[in-house]
């Protein structure tokens, strides 16, 4: 019995490096997903040609009614 005093009195490395690498783990993938949203973000990007025009636009449906008048 008084031997597993003393393992327990002495601290327990492969626990802490286990605890350890939890922590590194986690920083991972918080990193991680940071970078993969701002990827994403960026490829929705729409350039500018791609931009639908908005407004009014005269087409010949419309030229059509116009003659009609």
């Amino acid at each position: 019995m008084s031997e597993n005093k003393k393992d327990s009195a002495q601290p327990n490395e492969k626990r802490r490096e286990f605890l350890k690498g939890l922590g590194v783990a986690a920083a991972a993938s918080a990193a991680a997903s940071v970078v993969s949203t701002s990827a994403q973000a960026d490829m929705d990007v729409v350039s500018p040609e791609e931009t639908p025009k908005s407004g009014y636009r005269e087409t010949q449906h419309i030229r059509d009614y116009y003659d009609s008048l």
